[in-house]
């Protein structure tokens, strides 16, 4: 029952997830691409500063951008950022019920660092709230007054952070802290520095009062850096799904090459929402297509000759899926984290095996996703047997 229970609070959660994160990130990249296209006028109302014209929904849309308060607000201006809020919140009670009450299944690997599920809860809090501080401060600093370098200095704390994770957590622990790494960053942005603020700039134009045009600047550059991290940290976010990321020996390279390959590609749509020319920008896809091809020849599969002379029998792969597998994969699970299958898949039939080979393939002998967090201790002459029974079938 607790495991019946799990199961149904982690996908309310992931669905509640889901729903208000698109949320976030459609009004954040609606505002990138309106604030990019706003246009000068002959014609504009007194302390407009520009406007777009947009169609949608089968209507005609014309919004004004004010850089000081107008003359009167209403009292219905909305505040874009329970979005972001609820999206932390639901993130981190994701990261809660999948990853803190599984902790050794999912977080741990004590072949990476054996722990015992409290240290790697703390661990996981404590990096979570240093990435925060860190990034903040290199914010503040006076580097980060170069838009260039503080690009440089955030991408590399992001790398060093997935090379410490990757040095403390199981693989898929690893870079789904740096999802929720860089995810805490973001929400932290809109709460700590966004909406403040833009609290202070609105009460003091409301007081007739000229604001502190830095809170407006610092605000856009947090707004600026939110949206070029959201393709990197969506990736990282289902990298769980992903073997050939969670447990590849050089994850924080992926890790680079993800923060790569996102970031250009929304710079280019961001460029093209602002009016550039594709050829001023086509270098970003350019820059993209390159670290595609560098991920996919890091990750592409190598056979490992030594499976060449390893005898496999039927009897060999049943005893080690009876000792290393089912306690999950079986009809009726014995393992109390799962109430039924995961995915649907069983193994205790060699019928089964053969069914489901190359993604046992994939799982359990190209990498060491399978079992999660090796939990029955299976060994690495244990998986080339199956390696070498997979591939004479």
């Amino acid at each position: 029952m607790e495991a019946f229970a799990a199961d149904w609070l982690n996908l309310l959660i992931r669905w509640f997830h889901l729903v208000v994160g698109i949320g976030w990130i459609g009004a954040s990249f609606y505002f990138i691409g309106l604030d990019v296209s706003l246009r000068k006028r002959a014609q504009m109302n007194e302390g407009v500063y520009g406007t777009a014209w947009e169609v949608h929904g089968g209507g005609f849309y014309h919004v004004e951008k004010y850089l000081v308060a107008p003359k009167q607000l209403p009292e219905d201006l909305i505040w874009y950022k329970w979005e972001a809020y609820l999206t932390f919140l639901s993130g981190f009670a994701l990261l809660v019920v999948q990853y803190y009450w599984n902790a050794k299944a999912y977080l741990i690997d004590p072949k990476v660092l054996a722990l015992a599920p409290w240290q790697a809860i703390l661990i996981s809090i404590a990096g979570l709230a240093a990435g925060w501080a860190g990034y903040d401060a290199l914010c503040r600093s006076r580097l980060g007054q170069n838009t260039t370098v503080l690009a440089v200095l955030v991408f590399l704390m992001i790398v060093a952070a997935a090379v410490l994770f990757a040095k403390v957590f199981s693989g898929r622990g690893a870079l789904i802290h740096v999802g929720a790494f860089v995810g805490t960053i973001m929400a932290a942005n809109v709460f700590m520095i966004i909406i403040p603020n833009q609290r202070k700039i609105v009460a003091s134009l409301l007081k007739g009062e000229a604001p502190d045009p830095r809170l407006g600047a610092i605000g856009k550059q947090r707004s600026v850096h939110n949206t070029y991290l959201t393709l990197p940290v969506l990736l990282m976010m289902v990298s769980n799904h992903y073997p050939m990321l969670t447990n590849h020996p050089q994850s924080w390279l992926l890790v680079a090459l993800v923060l790569v390959i996102g970031g250009t590609v929304r710079h280019f749509f961001v460029r093209h929402e602002a009016g550039d020319p594709i050829a001023k920008v086509a270098w970003a896809p350019g820059v993209a297509a390159v670290g595609i091809a560098a991920a996919l020849v890091l990750t592409a599969p190598r056979t490992d000759p030594a499976l060449a002379g390893i005898r496999a029998s039927d009897a060999d792969v049943l005893r080690v899926t009876a000792t290393h597998c089912t306690a999950c994969h079986a009809a009726k699970p014995r393992h109390e984290g799962f109430a039924e299958p995961p995915k649907g898949v069983t193994l205790e039939h060699i019928d089964d095996i053969r069914r489901y080979a190359q993604l046992i393939d994939q799982q359990a002998v190209k990498s060491d996703a399978m079992p999660l967090g090796n939990e029955t201790g299976i060994t690495d002459d244990e998986r080339r047997l199956l390696g070498a029974w997979i591939a004479r079938q």
